[in-house]
């Protein structure tokens, strides 16, 4: 290995672990921006899903640590590593990522600061890494109890969404493209909470076509069904979206119970259900 590369990768396990120290759980990346450990199961010929429960290296964002012997057992196990990624929606940030590319022709920036003047958000302080291409990506942190999902283009052109499942490249890391850094003043922000109108956005929509609603019970039994049609992994994000679309309706305290009973059925606690819709009523600004 050359002598750059030894050097970039410990500089990337020293900017990881900084990132650890803050609770952001990381993995390292090679300089194509990939995680650097490929996965062990590569050559099974059926290999089930597997999020790291074999016990070995190579799962990904599932990798993802904030202790430090592991992450040097990460690195140690990839001395190619050039970078790291940070894995969002893990406590205690449940870090959401705002991706401004510059890739697509797009003006991103102008996109995002439309949808603040239309939709009344506006994004707080917080910290932002400046891309070698150009882009930005904005830290931003979620409820405990919502998952973001992952999306490319759906909120704008230019505008992608790390949330759970995906990562971020960390500042510090190297890439084929250049080192990805902290914008000046910013690095040693805490990450800013997600503005609530902006988190609206990017819950999935519902699939009206898998509703059928019967011919009395309208807008209610509909939602009622949406949270009922929910598989595992899902099932927060849409008892949390089903809530808030309740509560701006004027519905939400009538909907409470119907709301419970289905995220039930779909495997929640009612702890775990009473708190999700306790979070919807606080983000559209009613009392739980």
């Amino acid at each position: 290995m050359a002598t750059t590369d030894r050097q970039a990768t410990t500089l990337a396990l020293a900017h990881a672990l900084s990132a650890a120290e803050r609770g952001l759980a990381v993995i390292p990346l090679s300089r194509t921006k990939l995680p650097a450990l490929r996965s062990p199961h590569r050559d099974d010929p059926d290999p089930a899903p597997c999020h790291g429960e074999c016990g070995r290296f190579g799962h990904g964002v599932y990798d993802a640590s904030t202790d430090p012997a592991r992450i040097r057992e990460l690195f140690a196990a990839a001395p190619w590593a050039t970078g790291y990624g940070i894995a969002c929606g893990l406590p205690p940030h449940h870090l959401i990522g705002i991706d401004l590319d510059t890739k697509s022709g797009t003006d991103s920036s102008a996109a995002l600061r439309e949808l603040a003047l239309r939709h009344l958000f506006t994004i707080p302080p917080t910290v932002v890494v400046l891309t070698p291409s150009g882009g930005r990506h904005l830290w931003l942190t979620g409820p405990a109890d919502v998952v973001v999902p992952n999306s490319a283009g759906r909120l704008a052109p230019g505008i992608d969404i790390r949330g759970a499942g995906g990562y971020l490249v960390g500042p510090g890391s190297r890439t084929d493209h250049g080192v990805y850094s902290t914008a000046p003043g910013t690095s040693h922000i805490v990450p800013a909470p997600c503005p609530r109108a902006l988190l609206r956005l990017l819950l999935p929509p519902p699939r009206i076509h898998h509703l059928t609603p019967p011919a009395t019970g309208g807008h209610g039994q509909g939602l009622v069904q949406f949270v009922l049609a929910a598989h595992e992994g899902q099932r927060n994000t849409r008892l949390f979206w089903a809530a808030c679309r309740a509560y701006e309706d004027g519905i939400g305290p009538a909907l409470v119970e119907p709301l419970v009973e289905a995220a039930l059925n779909t495997g929640l606690t009612e702890r775990e259900a009473r708190a999700t819709i306790a979070s919807a009523a606080r983000m559209t600004g009613h009392r739980p």
